[in-house]
C-alpha cells in the first residue's frame, strides 16, 4: 500500500474551523513534520493505523498510556465487566478501595491513595496537599521539568498570571547545591520539592538521577520540614514495579501517577505516606468522573499484570535491541546518534543537528515506511513490542537513514522549531 495522507489533511482543514488552531496541547502537530498524521482510526498491540489506512509500529504508545499493548484483552475484559455494572455512579464502587489497597501494597512509601483523571490533576493535588500539610508556600521545581498543564506549571504560560507561579522556585536537576541554595533563600517557607524520576525534557537529552542528588533531596526535605514529591506520571511502572527511586534508597512523601496505570483507561493517582496524610485530609479536590469505576477496574487488572507478568523485562530487551540496531545503522550511514534515558523510554537525537533538520527528516522517512517515531519527545515501548517488531522497525529505519544521507545537503529545518532552538 502506498503511503497517503489525503484524509488526514481533509480532517485537519475541518478541525481548524471548529477547534482553535485545529488541535491543542501535546496532540497538536504544529511542531511535528508537516506530513505527520494528526488523526488515527484504530490501534492494537504495538500497531497504529491512521485515518488514511497507513499502518505503523508505534513507538509513542499514546504518549505513554499504552504499557501492555493497545487493546490488551485481560484489561479490556475487566473494564467491560465493570462497565456493564456501572461506571460513573452517584458514589464510587468497591473498586476504589481495592485499587487503593493494591497501590499501597505495591509502592513502598504509600500509606494511602486518591484518584483523579490526568497527570496534571495528580501533580497539582500533590503541591496543594504539601502546602496544606506544612502551611507553607514555596514549591521547588527543576528548571525545564514538565509537571503538567495547570497555570502553576504549564510550559506555555499564555493566559496565566505571574501570581500563578509566584511561589514556584527553580533549581537545577541533579544539582544538590542549587537545591540547597533554594531552601536557604526561602528558609521556613518551603512546602515541598517536586522532581521527576529522571530528567525528560523535550528537545534535549534525558538524564538519569544521580544517587547523591536524590539522597540530598530527601535529606534537605527532612531537615527543613518539607515534603518530597516524586512526579511518576510519565515514568511510573515503566522503570520499576514500584517507586522509581526505590533502587536509590529514597522514599518520597507524595507521588503522582498516571498514563499507564490502567493501560489507556483514564485515571491518575496521588499516593502518599502516612506522615503526609494530614494534608491530604485537609484539601478539597474532586471531579465528576474521578470516581468512575470502569478505569479503576482496568487499573486493578493492569497492576496485576505489572506485578505478575514480564512486561518490564520485555520492554527493556526490546528497547535495548532497538538502541543497538539504530546505533549500528547510524554509524554505517555516517551519522552519530545521541540515545539517552532508559532503553524503554528512549530519547533519540542526532549529533551536529542544532536545528533538528536531520532528526526531522529521518523520522519522516521512517514514518512513511511504517514506523512512528518522535523527533523531539521521549518515546515509549510496550509489552507488545516484540523482537520481531523491532526487526521490522530497524529495516525501515535503515532505509530512512539511507534516504536522509542522499539529500542531507538540501534539508531545510522546521521553521517554528528552528526559531525556538536558535541561540538567543
Amino acid at each position: 500500500m502506498t503511503w497517503s495522507n489525503a484524509k488526514n489533511k481533509e480532517l485537519q482543514e475541518r478541525a481548524r474551523k471548529v477547534i482553535p488552531r485545529g488541535m491543542y496541547g501535546h496532540e497538536s502537530t504544529i511542531l511535528l513534520p508537516d506530513e505527520y498524521p494528526q488523526f488515527f482510526s484504530r490501534a492494537r498491540g504495538a500497531r497504529l493505523w491512521d485515518v488514511d489506512g497507513n499502518e505503523y509500529i508505534d513507538f509513542m504508545c499514546a504518549y505513554g498510556p499504552n504499557l501492555m499493548g493497545y487493546g490488551f484483552e485481560p484489561v479490556e475484559a475487566a473494564a467491560a465487566a465493570q462497565q456493564a455494572l456501572g461506571d460513573a455512579m452517584t458514589g464510587p464502587s468497591e473498586a476504589i478501595v481495592v485499587l487503593a489497597e493494591t497501590l499501597v501494597g505495591m509502592v513502598d512509601h504509600a500509606g494511602w491513595a486518591m484518584f483523579c483523571k490526568n497527570g496534571t490533576d495528580a501533580t497539582t493535588m500533590a503541591i496543594v496537599a504539601a502546602r496544606a500539610q506544612t502551611r507553607r508556600r514555596k514549591i521547588l521545581a527543576a528548571t525545564g521539568a514538565y509537571h503538567g498543564a495547570a497555570p502553576w506549571c504549564t510550559p506555555r504560560p499564555a493566559g496565566t498570571l505571574p501570581e500563578d507561579r509566584a511561589h514556584v522556585v527553580y533549581y537545577q536537576y541533579n544539582d544538590a547545591d542549587s537545591l540547597e541554595a533554594a531552601f536557604k533563600a526561602h528558609e521556613g517557607d518551603v512546602a515541598g520539592v517536586i522532581a521527576t524520576p529522571f530528567l525528560h525534557e523535550t528537545f534535549k537529552d534525558e538524564a538519569l538521577p544521580e544517587r547523591a542528588f536524590a539522597t540530598a533531596a530527601r535529606e534537605l526535605c527532612d531537615r527543613h520540614g518539607a515534603l518530597l514529591i516524586l512526579d511518576e506520571v510519565r515514568a511510573g511502572f515503566r522503570l520499576a514495579r514500584g517507586s522509581s527511586w526505590s533502587d536509590l534508597g529514597v522514599r518520597p512523601d507524595l507521588s503522582a501517577w498516571g498514563k499507564c496505570i490502567a493501560n489507556g483507561h483514564p485515571i491518575s493517582a496521588l499516593l502518599g505516606s502516612d506522615t503526609a496524610r494530614k494534608g491530604a485530609e485537609a484539601i478539597f479536590v474532586t471531579g465528576s468522573f474521578w470516581f468512575a469505576a470502569t478505569p479503576m477496574a482496568a487499573a486493578i487488572e493492569t497492576l496485576r499484570h505489572i506485578r505478575e507478568g514480564d512486561y518490564l523485562e520485555r520492554t527493556v530487551a526490546a528497547g535495548r535491541r532497538l538502541r543497538e540496531g539504530l546505533q549500528q545503522q547510524a554509524a554505517a550511514h555516517g551519522f552519530t546518534l545521541r540515545q539517552t534515558g532508559p532503553a524503554q523510554m528512549p530519547q533519540i537525537l542526532f549529533e551536529d543537528d542544532p536545528d533538528l533538520r536531520l532528526g526531522y527528516a529521518w523520522v519522516t522517512e521512517a514514518m512513511k515506511r511504517g514506523v512512528y517515531l518522535h523527533p523531539y519527545h521521549n518515546m515509549f515501548l510496550s509489552r507488545a513490542h516484540g523482537l520481531d517488531d523491532i526487526a521490522i522497525a530497524l529495516a525501515a529505519t535503515d532505509d530512512a537513514f539511507a534516504a536522509v544521507k542522499k539529500r542531507r545537503d538540501v534539508l531545510a529545518p522546521h521553521p517554528i522549531v528552528a526559531q525556538m532552538l536558535a541561540p538567543h
